[in-house]
């Protein structure tokens, strides 16, 4: 059972996400993503960013915890949710962009690797790719969780047999610099 299927993991998790959201890194999105473009969120957690890209965009939350979904649709019945793995992306359906904030750098390298062909294949045609990572060199392991930190390089590698890089830039969360913001556009 993983961290976030358990309500003590969720709970920790809303204490440390308080007060971070990727309201900058939206805005930063929506100057390369028209208005009312489809945008699936990976990794949507308790909602907030979810809630902020909706006001822009055609938003599809998903998360790979149930309880994450259950937890959000109780309040937004009509919100439209999938249970996904990031990995897999097992679904039919298309998007406009993939956004994601802190959410993939819970996967080990090779499994981003992994997600990375399918992150393409769910996009349409010259689709967007908004991913925020730490930056760094290193892994860390807190509470239970994985953290992977890239550099430019790393995701340059990861990312650049799929995508161009439209933005690529350091930004604060914590400590300035500690954070990279990526938006990537399909071959």
């Amino acid at each position: 059972m993983g961290f976030f299927d358990t309500e003590e993991g969720v709970s920790e998790y809303l204490e440390m996400a308080k007060g971070h959201d990727g309201r900058e890194l939206i805005e930063k999105l929506s100057e390369y993503l028209p208005a009312n473009s489809t945008v699936l969120e990976l990794g949507m957690g308790p909602g907030i960013d979810l809630e902020l890209l909706s006001k822009i965009f055609d938003v599809t939350g998903s998360d790979n915890s149930s309880l994450f979904i259950e937890e959000f649709r109780k309040v937004n019945p009509e919100t439209d949710l999938m249970l996904l793995d990031a990995v897999t992306l097992q679904t039919d359906r298309r998007f406009d962009c993939l956004f994601s904030n802190k959410v993939l750098q819970h996967l080990q390298r090779v499994d981003l690797e992994k997600s990375v062909p399918r992150q393409a294949g769910i996009l349409e045609e010259r689709g967007l790719l908004a991913h925020s990572f730490w930056y760094g060199n290193k892994t860390e392991e807190l509470s239970g969780l994985h953290f992977q930190f890239y550099e430019e390089t790393d995701l340059e590698e990861i990312f650049g047999n799929y995508f161009d890089v439209v933005l690529m830039e350091r930004f604060e969360e914590m400590e300035p610099g500690d954070s990279i913001f990526v938006i990537l556009r399909k071959k």
